[in-house]
């Protein structure tokens, strides 16, 4: 199995430009003829591509210092010397590109075969060709070239999805994500089964379908550091919005759904008050811990009233409830992008 790295620390260094030639002709019939040094090749620059078939920054593990190559010598009879080939990194889209020194936020690779140069080459010096004038018929001056440019980077991967699946350790997730998608995660009856996220690639109608994430569990103190998931709430950013799993059947002491419920929401607003706002569905999993019909909807009737917000209920074991959870994320998706669509409509009828 590929290691998952969402998080490196590199350097980048542009090629510098070739030195530019100080030559003069020597011919037969020209002994004494002019300057004819040429210029320097341009360094080769450092671009970064975002490959749709990369899901993960491992390479960057294995080096951290990237360098394009220099530009050649300028040579004589005013030949340029040979430009360095640019440095073609590629990158998973969801990568995020900051600047180690300013801390700013250089680029978002959000698209597939979305291009960034990020480090320009330096340019070839000038040979002494470019230095002759009437006063001085043979110089003895060519221009160095210039050094390529140089950055250190922090590369952070943030996975594209539409829906996260937020939760706590055992919740369900990675169960309800194997139910619903062709992904198949590791599952298991304890803690932190999930050490990486995942995503599936869920169909609903026909042929309709969206994205889901499901990320490591979340427990009380994550956002400072506690357990896992607070490694990877960078990947519920991106989301439209979260589908908050809750274990109704918790054995912790002092753990019930409504507490599980606040914990969970508490972590998200300490991490981030954005993603704490965006919409989620409340979903019970394990429904079939529950035991009869009547009982289902009294535990979800309970939590929602304690809430205010309508609570659903599902099996991913056995599968109750989740063909209608599956239909509903859907449907829920299609209004949030009519409702996009509409409000970038209205702003654009307002510029114009």
């Amino acid at each position: 199995m590929t290691d998952f790295i969402d998080r490196v620390k590199i350097e980048i260094r542009a090629g510098d430009g070739g030195n530019g030639s100080i030559n003069f002709r020597r011919e037969k019939f020209a002994p004494r003829g002019g300057p004819d040094g040429g210029d320097g090749g341009d360094g080769g620059s450092v671009i970064f591509l975002a490959d749709h078939n990369l899901g993960t920054l491992l390479d960057f593990t294995f080096q951290r210092i990237f360098i394009a190559e220099s530009g050649e010598r300028g040579q004589r009879k005013k030949m340029s010397g040979k430009s360095g080939e640019d440095l073609i990194l590629k990158l998973p889209v969801g990568s995020i590109i900051y600047d180690v020194d300013t801390g700013d936020l250089i680029a978002d690779m959000d698209e597939d075969g979305k291009t960034l140069k990020i480090a320009k080459g330096g340019n070839g010096g000038w040979g002494n060709v470019h230095f002759k004038t009437s006063v001085n018929q043979a110089p003895r001056r060519a221009n160095p070239g210039q050094p390529g440019e140089c950055k250190n980077l922090i590369l952070e991967l943030k996975l594209i999805a539409d829906v996260g699946i937020a939760g706590y350790p055992n919740a369900g997730k990675s169960t309800l994500i194997s139910r619903i998608s062709a992904a198949r995660p590791k599952i298991a009856e304890y803690p932190f089964t999930t050490l990486t996220p995942n995503l599936g690639v869920v169909q609903w109608g026909e042929g309709k379908t969206y994205i889901v994430a499901d990320v490591p569990g979340l427990i009380e103190g994550a956002s400072d550091g506690k357990g896992l998931g607070h490694q990877f709430l960078r990947h519920l950013e991106r989301t439209k919005f979260i589908l908050h799993l809750i274990d109704p059947v918790a054995h912790e002491p002092g753990r019930n759904p409504l507490s599980d419920y606040h914990v969970i929401n508490s972590e998200l607003s300490i991490y981030s008050p954005e993603l704490a706002g965006k919409p989620q569905i409340i979903v019970i999993n394990k429904a079939d811990t529950l035991g009869s019909e009547e009982d289902i909807n009294r535990v979800a009737s309970e939590l929602s009233e304690q809430i205010g917000k309508d609570v659903y209920t599902i099996s991913a074991v056995t599968g109750y409830g989740v063909e209608k959870l599956v239909t509903l994320i859907g449907a829920s998706l299609v209004e949030m992008k009519q409702a996009e669509a509409e409000a970038d409509s209205q702003a654009a009828d307002q510029i114009s």
